[in-house]
């Protein structure tokens, strides 16, 4: 019997073609639209590799219904958040994500966010579709500029660092926060990038950009009290996740002037914006578009569909979350 692996929204075709031409069984769920749970532990059952999207919340319950012989999940992202990657773990069940293929596309969307919202631009093209009349004078929509200002990266990963690289060509100066320092040679690399503590690197930055993962330990990351510590003529970028950020407080310093401005890409409870967000002008909000072009979108499908066959031909997978998963036992 052919090996089955369920991919559980439809992906690019090259990813699809890598899969069918492999000689697995392959079922592609006929829904453009996220699984119901019921649904998705349905697809899954007697899968041997799943390939997954954000959306979908692999758990302990998905894994009993997929059953003992499956070996890999492979999400299509690089956050894995949406897995529960310890229940994985404990039942042999390989997790592997897509990191690299889409560095670049989320640091350009970050520097995008950025010049967005300093520069006024949502409000700018809003003001012309709704045909309001406006005459050009020098006090005329005034935004900040970047030259020598700094630039705060919460997060100093492949994504992090591909966003500073782009920042110190509009002249800011980098400053950043992790769980650790990052290597001599990178700070040198962001001209001379110095690392703080986050309160620190808020109340120093001009504009801060998140490029953390979501755990427990960052959710509700950037909340009332963290933006309290920032200027009120900072600017909060957000490519990361949602939940890093507590909405109802942004919404609430943006209101007040606490900050300046904001930018998303990513939301709290996605698809939903918190409806005091969509009432201001100050906020740039775009629908998670970090990776949204054809070139990473296929190259992270591909990425994911090449870790799954490799699982299956009993080979070494590209870029595995919980390589010890290899190890444990299956459940009887």
């Amino acid at each position: 019997m052919a090996l089955r692996v369920v991919v559980t929204r439809r992906v690019p075709d090259p990813a699809l073609e890598l899969l069918a031409h492999s000689g697995v069984g392959l079922w592609v769920s006929p829904q453009d639209r996220p699984l119901e749970a019921s649904e998705l532990r349905a697809a899954v059952a007697g899968a041997d590799a799943v390939i997954t999207l954000l959306h979908d919340r692999v758990d302990a319950a998905l894994l009993a219904a997929a059953g003992p012989q499956l070996r890999c999940v492979c999400n299509v992202a690089v956050g894995y958040d949406n897995i529960d990657v310890p229940a994985c773990s404990s039942r042999g069940v390989l997790v592997t994500n897509t990191p690299g293929v889409l560095t670049d596309a989320t640091a350009d969307l970050a520097i995008g966010l950025i010049l967005a919202v300093t520069r006024r631009l949502g409000e700018g093209e809003r003001l012309l579709r709704a045909r309001e009349p406006w005459r050009w004078h020098m006090f005329f929509m005034l935004g900040a500029s970047l030259q020598g200002k700094t630039l705060g990266i919460v997060g100093l990963g492949g994504i992090g660092a591909a966003t500073a690289r782009r920042a110190r060509a509009f002249g800011m100066d980098i400053v950043y926060s992790g769980r650790r320092r990052a290597a001599t040679e990178l700070e040198a690399s962001l001209g001379g990038a110095r690392y703080l503590e986050l309160d620190e690197l808020l109340e120093s930055s001009d504009v801060v950009s998140l490029h953390c993962p979501l755990t427990a330990e960052t959710r509700h990351l950037i909340d009332a009290g963290r933006l309290a510590l920032m200027k009120p003529s900072a600017y909060l970028v957000n490519t990361a996740r949602g939940p890093i950020v507590d909405e109802a407080a942004l919404a609430d310093a943006l209101r007040a002037g606490t900050i300046h401005g904001a930018a998303l890409d990513v939301f709290e409870h996605e698809p939903d914006v918190h409806p005091g967000l969509l009432e201001l002008d100050n906020v740039v909000l775009v629908p998670h578009l970090g990776s949204a072009t054809i070139e990473t979108r296929t190259a992270m499908a591909v990425l994911a569909a090449r870790n799954a066959l490799a699982m299956l031909r009993g080979e070494e997978p590209l870029t595995p979350v919980n390589p010890a998963a290899l190890a444990a036992p299956a459940p009887s």
